[in-house]
Order: C-alpha cells, then sequence, then structure tokens
C-alpha cells in the first residue's frame, strides 16, 4: 500500500472511530411526548410523539399557564390527606402496553417548577399495583425517584431542593444497571442494581394518584408548574 492510501486509511477508521457512539450510550427512542402547551381550558393533552398516547385533563388543572417564559400546566396546592378526594386536580393516560417500562432502559424526563414540598410529579400503578409500579415525587422539595419491578425497588433521592421557584429539568432512568437521577443535566444519584419486569394495567397519571381516597390512602396532590414530560426507551 502507497504512503498516500495508508494515510487515508488511516484517517477514514479515526473518523469512523470518533463518530462510533460509546458503548451503553443508545440513542433515546421516543414513546411519548407531552409539551404541555394547549390552550387555556383545554381537556386533551398531546402527544407529539405521534404514537397517539393522548391524555385527559382534569377540570382543576390549569392550562395554558405562561410563567418565567414556559408555558405549561399549574396544579393548585391541596390540604394532604384532607377528603374530599379531587380527581379533577389529575392528568391520566389510558393504560398502554408502551408506557411500562417492562425489561427496557426507561427514561422520564420531566420540566417542572414549584415552590412547594409534597406531591406525586407523574406514576404508572400506585404501591400495591399488581405488575410494579415507577414514580417521580418531591418530599421536602427533593426530588424522589422510585421503580418497583419484579425483582426488587430502587429509589433514588436528590441531595438537593428544587422547590425555589425556577424551572428544573428532573430526569429519571431505569436501566439493566440501576436508577439514576439527574436534574438540569447533573448528575444527583444512583442505586445499583436490577429491578426485573415493570408492566401494569393503571394509567400514567400526572399529578396524583388516580386511587385515593385521602383517608386510608392519601392522593399526594402535586402543586406547582409542569411544562413538559417525556417517555423514551434506549
Amino acid at each position: 500500500m502507497g504512503r498516500r492510501a495508508a494515510l487515508a486509511t488511516l484517517l477514514v477508521s479515526t473518523i469512523v472511530a470518533v463518530a462510533a457512539p460509546a458503548s451503553g450510550a443508545a440513542m433515546l427512542v421516543p414513546v411519548a411526548r407531552w409539551t404541555m402547551d394547549e390552550r387555556r381550558d383545554a381537556r386533551v393533552m398531546i402527544d407529539s410523539s405521534g404514537h397517539g398516547l393522548d391524555g385527559s385533563i382534569g377540570s382543576e388543572v390549569h392550562t395554558g399557564t405562561f410563567v418565567n417564559g414556559s408555558t405549561g400546566y399549574r396544579f393548585d396546592r391541596l390540604q394532604p390527606d384532607t377528603p374530599p378526594p379531587h380527581p379533577g386536580h389529575v392528568v391520566t393516560v389510558p393504560d398502554s402496553s408502551a408506557l411500562d417500562p417492562g425489561n427496557r432502559d426507561y427514561v422520564v424526563t420531566v420540566r417542572l417548577r414549584t415552590t412547594h414540598k409534597f406531591g406525586n410529579i407523574v406514576q404508572k400503578g400506585q404501591a400495591t399495583a399488581a405488575g410494579g409500579n415507577f414514580k417521580l415525587q418531591i418530599p421536602s422539595g427533593r426530588v424522589e425517584c422510585l421503580f418497583r419491578g419484579s425483582r426488587t425497588t430502587l429509589m433514588v433521592s436528590a441531595t438537593r431542593r428544587i422547590n425555589d421557584g425556577w424551572w428544573h429539568t428532573v430526569q429519571c432512568e431505569r436501566s439493566a444497571d440501576g436508577v439514576t437521577l439527574r436534574i438540569d443535566g447533573t448528575f444527583e444519584a444512583r442505586a445499583r442494581g436490577w429491578t426485573g419486569t415493570i408492566a401494569n394495567s393503571w394509567p400514567v397519571s400526572i399529578g396524583g394518584k388516580t386511587r385515593c381516597d385521602q383517608v386510608d390512602v392519601g392522593c399526594d396532590y402535586y402543586a406547582g408548574d409542569i411544562d413538559r414530560i417525556s417517555i423514551d426507551v434506549r
């Protein structure tokens, strides 16, 4: 091989090596994209991924709310564990196997803003649901992310509070290695292990629980704004 040909081969090999994705860095594939930019008084949350996973917006959820440069949904504060329940406080997306983590690397991303310190942000299933469940919640202003599967439950908690009134992007990922939490693109926490399969027949609920009575089962209603939610798999 001539010198020029050898240099050309080396150059091409170098470009391919640089362009190839690192091991474990597979691309995200969208399952659902809820941008939450519907007009005021809208009652359908549109899935912009093209998969048709639209949601039903409760009558107490304020859509078309503009704050700090972003439009989203506002969830009023409700007194914790105080009857009656408020089903209109919650946004629900009907059950679909596409929304179950299953055995996949599963990523939930939420952009939110709050000054409060309580409530479930988004979940599929509850603590006793057959098939497991996942949820993001914000006790004491610190985000927690939980995945309960056929083998074990893993939960991670943020080290810092984000109930400061500013927009924050929270990302929680369940993979074969464990559960990882990131806030505003920065690593926060990781719990190592494998949860096992997660697949239930529950809807995705945003802003609180769907099966609760505020007496025996608290509804854990979220208070604050949510700009968007996405679910992806790798």
